[in-house]
């Protein structure tokens, strides 16, 4: 295997950032990776898109980007992954280089490296391996959609298009000789608040304030150990209040709050677990703030599992190949376990356990993201002697 073409990946990934593609709006990303791979070489008949986004909650413009090449060798189909969102705040990049590191050259975006590096790493894998004209085993390459919103890219895929790979390696992350084998589990809440609205001035008795409801609730949370870290015993998790919205007038007692909130752990128990106490402490409190005649308000609670924690093990044969290779290119494999979701916790759920790697993410989803370069060419070559075999 000859040393990858510099100049080309570095472009690559150049003009990935500067495509505006926020979560359900990759359709022009998409695009530009099919017209990309056409000149590498790859037939247009390679290329599929799923209907990811016609199942997600969020729509979107399009759906899961696949691509399937024969094989020259006998192996196990290999595929390599990334997604092709980022986050709203890297729409209108525009990336520039100082030396070895690229950002954005504006104060006001983030440059988008999470993931369009991850995308540019998985193309320039295949561009080399048709430039070189290197042997490789079956592969399949997945561009996912709607990562950055709760892995509905992933979640929605169709998996029987993948044609069945039994090593899957994802590419978003920092540091191109980590192998992270596992990651946490999320939930979602949705708490709604309904009290009893009445004058604020004239007879504010004869309401129940749902701010107030919800005060009290997320003070019963703080205080007894079930918001931010949570450890009890050996078990631990987080949990976070993160968007409320209530209210329209300071005359009128506050009649609904909505409010959206998760809980995250590696043992899903006990996930379940703190999202069960915050379901108990909005019921508790609904039920101690009251009209001077005595009601109440009502609460309703929902959840929604966004992804399931994952393990894969050292001695899997993804993990195993993935350090062969970060090793063949002179750098020393260390695994790990993240405490944030990735589509490998979906890629797992659905049969497919996914080893997941860096490209050189730094600062991701602030105006200080940046790429760093030699760290992103690592990957690039890794990536290649993944897809060679």
């Amino acid at each position: 295997m000859q040393p990858i073409q510099v100049n080309a990946a570095i472009k690559r990934v150049m003009d990935l950032l500067a495509i505006p593609g926020k979560s359900c709006e990759e359709s022009r990303v998409s695009m530009w990776i099919q017209s990309t791979l056409q000149k590498c070489g790859v037939p247009a008949s390679a290329t599929t898109v799923d209907t990811a986004h016609k199942r997600s909650p969020s729509g979107g413009e399009t759906g899961n980007l696949i691509v399937k090449l024969p094989g020259t060798l006998k192996q196990p189909r290999r595929l390599l992954m990334a997604h092709m969102d980022t986050v709203p705040l890297a729409v209108g990049c525009r990336p520039v280089r100082q030396g070895d590191t690229i950002l954005p050259a504006s104060q006001n975006t983030a440059l988008g490296g999470d993931n369009r590096a991850g995308c540019a790493v998985v193309l320039t894998a295949i561009a080399e391996i048709l430039r070189q004209k290197l042997p490789h085993p079956p592969l399949t390459l997945l561009f996912t959609v709607q990562e950055e919103i709760g892995l509905r890219g992933a979640r929605y895929l169709t998996a029987s298009k993948l044609g069945k790979p039994e090593l899957c390696f994802n590419w978003d992350g920092r540091d191109p000789a980590s192998l992270t084998i596992g990651a946490v589990g999320a939930m979602y809440l949705q708490i709604d608040v309904a009290g009893i609205p009445s004058h604020a001035g004239v007879h504010p008795e004869q309401g129940v304030n749902a701010g107030i409801v919800a005060a009290v609730a997320l003070a019963d949370l703080q205080k007894n150990g079930w918001h931010g870290l949570v450890q009890k015993g050996n078990k631990r998790g987080t949990s976070n209040l993160g968007v409320i919205n209530g209210g329209s007038a300071t005359n009128v007692v506050m009649p609904d709050i909505s409010i959206q909130a998760e809980t995250r752990s590696h043992h899903s128990a006990f996930r379940d677990r703190i999202s069960s106490e915050f379901r108990n402490a909005f019921e508790r409190a609904a039920n101690s703030v009251k009209t001077v005649d005595g009601r109440t308000a009502d609460v309703s609670f929902s959840e929604d599992v966004r992804y399931e924690a994952f393990r894969i093990k050292t001695t899997a044969a993804c993990v195993k190949t993935a350090a062969e290779a970060i090793e063949h290119s002179d750098l020393t494999p260390q695994t790990i376990i993240g405490n944030g979701g990735l589509d490998a916790n979906w890629m797992t759920a659905h049969g497919f356990p996914t080893v997941t790697l860096g490209c050189g993410q730094h600062n991701i989803h602030t105006v200080k993201e940046t790429l760093d370069v030699p760290e992103f060419l690592h990957a690039c070559t890794v990536a290649t002697r993944l897809a060679t075999g």
